[in-house]
């Protein structure tokens, strides 16, 4: 047996977080929150290349606060098995042999349930090496699951123990603290966006947002890239300067986003009628939305030149106009966890774990909680980028 959050399917819940929203965010954690600390049955590592892993520190990912506050659309669950334990930015120990990988490395772990986690024959996305785009993520012998973390067979980071299979494994480098370890995870997640970003030696980027997402997102343009200007829209203070030390040409506040664009692009700001939103004609050659609201994204979409590109890193809202798209040609790219071959050829957790122990990425985990005080973890989590936190995590072995 051990201790683990769970999140389970209550519908009531599920719906009162929704209506809630932001509004009252103590019930967001509260009564409305449907997740729970309890002992369950470990899962079992017993098929060839499964082994088991003890936890070290697990990061909350947004995608994590969206299905607690019941902000993640309903498109998602035909792709998770409740109830399940959350946690996919994790690092750990293992606990057994793992093919090459001894019992106690330290390792960090690719979230995603490809078909070689299930057993099955590799689909077209697997195939080329972009596992993120996996098409099995139902099937084989794993209940479905898009990731680790969201699947009720493999247990996740929220919890003393879980399953992983090698292909998911990547050894941690001696000398590598597990502050920064447990940072790979999303770290990944943002080299793989600057890839999908294609950004042309000297063209200019605005990354909308400045939370983990849009700061690893700066961090892996300026240093994977050649990208000119790179102009990122930041709320808070800590977020200012951590933009800048990850690579920012310039910052600004979101509501100087069209003025700064414009003075930097040389745009024509335009205003509609009936209150309707400004846009510019010119703008950045890339954007990268890293927030996932509707404002973030029209955002974006209003200061991108005509046929530039824009990116979705953020889990993306509803009520969107996309009358930009059309009339100014715009490429509109998603990017959804990592490659295990990205353009450079080599999987994005590799280039992580070489980010991870060369940027300045010492507080960017500002706090850690144990599982017991997880309602104290997510409203922390929840109120982060105001209370000047980039990352929270939870020390597992503190539970």
């Amino acid at each position: 047996m051990m201790l683990a959050l769970e999140m389970y399917r209550s519908p009531a819940k599920y719906l009162a977080a929704k209506a809630v929203g932001g509004r009252i965010p103590g019930m967001l954690t509260g009564p409305a929150a449907p997740l729970r600390l309890v002992t369950i049955n470990e899962p079992k590592a017993d098929r060839e290349g499964w082994a088991r892993i003890r936890p070290i520190l697990s990061g909350i990912c947004g995608s994590d606060l969206g299905m607690v506050t019941g902000s993640t659309k309903m498109y998602f669950s035909a792709v998770v098995s409740l109830p399940f334990v959350p946690g996919h930015e994790i690092v750990g120990e293992l606990l057994d042999d793992c093919e090459d990988l001894p019992k106690g490395t330290r390792v960090v772990m690719d979230s995603v349930l490809t078909c070689a986690t299930r057993g099955v024959e590799l689909c077209e996305g697997c195939a080329a090496g972009n596992t993120n785009r996996c098409d099995r993520i139902t099937v084989g012998h794993l209940k479905p699951g898009l990731q680790t973390g969201f699947c009720q067979d493999t247990g996740g980071g929220w919890g003393n123990l879980m399953v992983a299979h090698r292909s998911q494994l990547y050894a941690v480098p001696e000398g590598l603290s597990d502050e920064r370890a447990v940072l790979v995870e999303p770290l990944a997640g943002a080299v793989h966006a600057a890839f999908r970003a294609n950004v042309q030696p000297g063209q200019s980027v605005l990354i909308s947002g400045a939370g983990a997402v849009g700061l690893f997102a700066t961090l892996a343009i300026r240093e994977l890239t050649q990208a000119g200007r790179i102009t990122v829209v930041a709320k808070h203070p800590k977020q200012r300067e951590l933009a800048r030390a990850f690579g920012a040409s310039d910052v600004v506040a979101p509501d100087e986003v069209f003025r700064g664009v414009r003075r930097s692009t040389g745009a024509f700001r335009l205003k509609p009628d009936l209150g309707a939103k400004e846009f510019l004609l010119g703008g950045v050659d890339i954007a990268v939305d890293a927030v996932g609201s509707k404002d973030s994204i029209d955002t974006v979409l209003r200061v991108t030149k005509a046929g530039g590109r824009v990116v979705l890193s953020g889990m993306p809202s509803t009520g969107v106009d996309l009358s930009p798209v059309w009339f100014r040609e715009l490429d509109l790219a998603g990017t959804y966890a990592s490659a295990t071959s990205e353009p450079n050829g080599r999987p994005a957790f590799e280039t992580a774990l070489e980010l991870a122990g060369r940027a300045p990425l010492d507080g960017v985990v500002g706090a850690k909680y144990p599982l017991y005080r997880w309602r104290e973890a997510l409203d922390h989590a929840h109120s982060a980028g105001r209370l000047g936190t980039v990352k929270v995590a939870f020390d597992v072995r503190a539970s």
